[in-house]
């Protein structure tokens, strides 16, 4: 039976970290806007040794004082848990965060206020102008001092993979741990390694890999993404089999071509380096706190 397919605006799931004063808040777009883990949420707050715990009696107290129930302002979605597995975790968008923390004494409460407006907003910017989205990524990586060169693949090669997974969308792929599946084969064809392999190599842990590539795996990365979006979509790939083999063979387009290049060349493409050991690594290692 075929999986019934999603509209792209319906729920679009890009995750990022957002940070603010130093405490890391899982965050995710769902029906294009921004929606934060409640839990980060609290223990940005309050510094309590066990959020979650606080999160529970505090729905507790404030139905019995006020008969609302906080959770009404929160729906479950799937955020990366700290074991690095994607699970249901209470989320609320901008206004349902605010009318939250009106119910948390602390006196980072305003600060955050203004903080979470600021962040609502530039999202807002963005979808009605998604140029504007790109110039501030161009702006953050120049800002941990990449080069321009860099910076135009690492764009790039972002418009690429998410040319890729709107196709897998599109045939049936739903699930984001299908698409990191898929991802896995794709770079095991062209780099002889899976993505969690590479970031061992390279000595990574919960940074993003690509971050941390050079020019020529961020090209062969790119050339493996495009040539596997040509097969599937010339092949009419459905469902993950189809789109398994489609990844594969997308995939060994990279790896031949860069075992070609490394047997013309006389060096490998894949390097242990990453940029947490490069020159600007204070730079780096600021912008991910």
């Amino acid at each position: 039976m075929k999986m019934p397919k999603k509209k792209k605006n319906e729920a679009e799931t890009v995750h990022k970290l957002a940070v603010f004063k130093g405490k890391q808040i899982r965050r995710l777009i769902h029906n294009d806007e921004w929606w934060f883990s409640v839990i980060d949420v609290v223990g940005a707050l309050t510094d309590s040794d066990n959020p979650r715990d606080y999160w529970y009696k505090m729905k507790i107290r404030e139905k019995s004082e006020s008969e609302v129930e906080l959770s009404t302002n929160c729906r479950q979605l799937k955020l990366e848990a700290p074991d690095g597995k994607m699970r249901q975790t209470d989320c609320a968008n901008t206004e349902g965060i605010f009318r939250i923390i009106q119910s948390i004494p602390s006196p980072k409460a305003e600060p955050f206020k203004r903080w979470l407006a600021r962040v609502g907003y530039e999202r807002i910017k963005e979808i009605e102008d998604p140029e504007l989205a790109t110039k501030r990524t161009r702006a953050l990586y120049k800002a941990k001092g990449y080069s321009d060169a860099w910076i135009e693949k690492r764009l790039r090669g972002i418009a690429i993979r998410d040319e890729l997974t709107d196709e897998w969308r599109k045939r049936g792929i739903e699930e984001q741990k299908d698409y990191a599946i898929l991802t896995a084969e794709i770079s095991k064809a062209t780099f002889d390694m899976t993505p969690s392999e590479y970031k061992k190599y390279k000595k990574l842990k919960r940074e993003n890999l690509r971050d941390h590539m050079n020019d020529l795996e961020l090209i062969f990365s790119m050339l493996g993404e495009a040539s596997t979006t040509e097969i599937a979509r010339n092949k009419n790939a459905q469902g993950m089999y189809e789109n398994k083999e489609s990844a594969r063979q997308g995939g060994s387009v990279a790896g031949k071509a860069r075992r070609d290049l490394e047997k013309k060349s006389g060096k490998r493409v894949t390097s242990k380096k990453n940029y947490l050991k490069a020159p600007q690594a204070k730079k780096l290692l600021k912008g991910k706190k």
